[in-house]
């Protein structure tokens, strides 16, 4: 399905992440490569790396006293020769990534390799790829030259937003369901708080899951891109206040947001602005809006089954036939 023009514009303006990856101003795009071609070359790169480096997991696995619990990545060479690789400790999902997410010419869908390591689990909830997430990261290109961080100071990413098309952060937001968020949230006498438990993690994606052939800052164009990251709480999203938990407008359950339109035949047809589901309040464009086609308790939570008035399989809201 093709990924009209005017999300990419949604997705930039809901980011609510003040960071420099999000910052679009300075992106310089180059000739587009083959999608499955560059998938294969920056696959054998991130072996290589990560065949090649280690993180500190001694200090994890026995944390001295002063211990700040954050990954350091070093490379596996002289008084290091014997450590365990990066590899061993990583795990690995396919991503299935389209040629419309990147407006390429050439059609063409390749899984890519999404390679994610977790430190430390957490003990609470793990997001979904349409929840908001409170976190500290880093993010660094193979040969450790760093391009964005918040290590300092946490900051919220609205993981749909950040997934969007031409967003460059597809594997970050991919990557955090494996991670848990922290326990209990301790106010010091600073002012500060300390989040017990969280989850620290590691993300490394290929450029099919980044920026591609975007360059932007220290980021060359066709970079796979590694993330840290600690993961203190998050927030479950309704982007569009429709109701229904943006996660629960993934239809295909394939995870991403952008391809999941049920009325864009007759956006399209009629000339108006399209949206994907998660941020339409009228997701059939049958002129009543979703939020009157389901049913919500007194505290506003949703109540399952859907409505099906006509008995045909289809839930009212997603049903542009519905008397």
């Amino acid at each position: 399905m093709q990924m009209p023009k005017i999300l990419f514009f949604i997705a930039a303006l809901l980011s609510l992440a003040a960071c420099k990856k999000d910052d679009q101003s300075d992106i310089t795009r180059v000739p587009p490569r083959s999608l499955t071609e560059v998938a294969v070359e920056d696959e054998a790169l991130i072996r290589e790396y990560l065949e090649t480096h280690f993180y500190n997991y001694e200090e994890f696995e026995s944390p001295p006293a002063d211990f700040d619990f954050k990954i350091r990545i070093d490379t596996i060479a002289g008084s290091n020769a014997d450590k365990r690789s990066l590899l061993a400790d990583m795990q690995s999902v396919s991503i299935s990534v389209s040629s419309d997410e990147f407006q390429l010419s050439q059609e063409e869908t390749y899984g890519h390799k999404l390679y994610y390591l977790v430190v430390r689990e957490g003990v609470g909830a793990s997001p979904s790829v349409a929840d908001s997430t409170y976190v500290r990261y880093k993010g660094t290109l193979l040969d450790g030259t760093e391009f964005d961080g918040s290590f300092n100071v946490p900051t919220w990413f609205d993981l749909a937003s950040i997934q969007g098309p031409l967003q460059g952060a597809r594997g970050f937001t991919e990557g955090m369901p494996f991670f848990k968020s922290g326990g209990n949230i301790v106010q010091n006498p600073d002012g500060t708080f300390t989040v017990e438990d969280y989850g620290i993690g590691m993300v490394v994606m290929p450029s099919g899951l980044g920026f591609f052939n975007a360059s932007q800052g220290v980021i060359p164009s066709y970079s796979p891109l590694i993330f840290t990251v600690d993961l203190f709480t998050l927030k479950t999203t309704d982007h569009d206040g429709d109701g229904i938990p943006s996660i629960m407008e993934d239809l295909d359950g394939d995870g991403y947001l952008y391809n999941d339109n049920t009325d864009e035949e007759r956006e399209r047809s009629r000339g108006f602005l399209r949206f994907v589901n998660y941020l339409d309040s009228d997701d059939d464009g049958d002129g009543t809006p979703t939020r009157e086609e389901i049913e919500l308790d007194d505290d506003g939570n949703l109540i399952l089954p859907f409505p099906d008035t006509d008995g045909d399989g289809t839930p009212d809201y997603l049903d542009a036939d519905t008397p």
